[in-house]
Formats: C-alpha cells, structure tokens, sequence
C-alpha cells in the first residue's frame, strides 16, 4: 500500500502512534537513579501519553504530550489534564503534539482558557515498510551499535541536538542504546577507525517503525552517515515485520533549509501533514 492510499485517520494512528510509543518507551526506560533526579513521571491519559520531566536540563524538550485522536477524540478534559500534570510537576513546559486532525473544534477557545500557544511546526513523514530503501554509500563503518558503546552513544546523541550533557540525561540515552530489541530499540553508529562518529535510533513496535533521530558529529559530516543510516533501518524495520515508518522534523520555513527532511525525502518518506507544537508555560 502506498501513503497516498492511507485514509486521514489510518494516517493519523500510524504516524501518531509510532512516535507516541517511542516517546513513552524512551522515557519510562531511564534508569531509576535518572527518573527520580529528573523528577520524572510517564502516564497513559486519553488515549495518548503524557511524559513530565520536572528537572529537564533543556528547558522543557522532554515534557511532551502526544499521539492524541487515535483510540478516543481529544477534549477539553483531556487537554486540561494533562496541563494540571505539567502544572503540578512543576515543569517549566509542555508540549502538546496533535495531528491536525486531533483538534476538537472550538481548539482555539480551548487553548486560549488553558494558555497554550502555538510554537513551531514539524513535518510528519510515513514510508511503507516493504519499499526498498535508496541504495547509500559512505566511506565511514556504519552498523548496528556494540552495546558496549552506548555511554559514548549517548553522548554524541546529546552533541547532535545541542543537548546538555546532564548525567542523569546522559544516563536516559544510554539505557536507550544498550537495552536491545527486548525493548523495541535498535541503535545505529558510524565509525571512522575506532571512533564513534555519528549515531542513530530505530525503534520498533507492533508493526510500526520510528526513526528516532540521528546525529552526526561536526568534522564528520559530509561523508554519507545519514544516508546510510536511512538505508538500514529501513532494512532492520522490514527484517523485523514493520508495515509502516514514521519520521519527524522540523518544517522548513522562511528560507530555512532542513537537510534531515530531505534526507528523508531521498529515503522514500513522504510528508503526510504539519503539526504544530502547542506549548504552554506556567
């Protein structure tokens, strides 16, 4: 089947519901030691999840609500639950993530009484699982992640998406990158020699792939590990039974040029709709 074959809500649930799980399996996955640190809390609210992390290091990346309007609309209730869940964690932000389609109706009203504003806008992409990836070259070693990397993983991660280096955060990324397919994730690194220089994520779950980012360190790029990392989750996602890919980033405008959304373009995704980030503060 082909995207354009997709109806608004089979678009929906499988773009939504790819990211939404990641998100939930990448948080609730951080050691212990890090979730109490972070003051962090995950919860399945209206269909969605709601992931808090008080103590985010980033000013509020990591607080995000999302993958709403798939098993049950989204209300108003919903919207102000999951307000009072950021309220009373103290975080200094929440990101609400809906699908165009998710917003009730009278969304502007509703927004305006809880104050939540719109932020910038993210391009959601999909692929069939069973289109053979673009054929890509590189002259690093790019492959699967030896587990026994994942500090020095997590650490380029962070670099990548100009992210402090927070140990507990740190801790997060790393327990991401070496807890295997037990837990859906399946890391990817690019080497020149014995060097880590470039990192991805791939995380897999019911029959649905998210490409979860990937990084690239300053002096290596230009040498095809983005290219090369598509090609292979691609076929990692299929290996293991995937029907769909989902994929993010953030929508070029005014002139901005996003190389990740043509990246993925080559690699056979296609943008399916815009979503904004609907962000509300204390």
């Amino acid at each position: 089947m082909r995207v354009d074959e997709l109806s608004v809500s089979e678009t929906v649930a499988v773009a939504e519901t790819a990211e939404a799980e990641f998100m939930y399996a990448f948080e609730r996955g951080a050691p212990r030691e890090a979730q109490e640190a972070l003051g962090m809390e995950q919860a399945r609210v209206g269909g969605g999840v709601v992931l808090v992390m008080a103590g985010d290091p980033t000013g509020g990346y990591w607080n995000k609500a999302l993958g709403f309007g798939v098993t049950e609309p989204f209300t108003e209730d919903v919207a102000r639950d999951v307000v009072d869940r950021y309220r009373r964690a103290g975080a200094p932000a929440g990101v609400l993530q809906l699908a165009p389609a998710a917003l009730p109706e009278d969304w502007e009203d509703v927004s305006g009484r809880l104050g939540i504003v719109a932020g910038n806008v993210w391009a959601k992409l999909l692929r069939p699982a069973d289109e053979p990836p673009a054929p890509a070259h590189s002259d690093l070693e790019v492959g699967p992640l030896d587990p026994g990397e994942a500090e020095a993983w997590a650490r380029l991660f962070a670099r990548g998406f100009g992210m402090p280096e927070h140990p507990s955060l740190l801790a997060m990324f790393a327990e991401g990158a070496s807890s295997g397919q037990r837990s859906g994730f399946r890391p990817f690194g690019a080497h020149d020699g014995t060097r880590l220089v470039a990192a991805a994520q791939l995380f897999v779950h019911d029959g649905l792939g998210a490409f979860c980012g990937a990084a690239t360190d300053e002096d290596a790029r230009g040498r095809g590990a983005q290219s090369a990392f598509m090609q292979q989750r691609v076929e990692a996602a299929h290996a293991a039974g995937c029907t769909w890919l989902s994929s993010e980033t953030w929508q070029e405008s005014d002139g901005h040029h996003n190389p990740s959304l043509h990246n993925m373009e080559r690699a056979g995704f296609v943008q399916v709709y815009d979503r904004v980030n609907w962000v509300w503060r204390p």
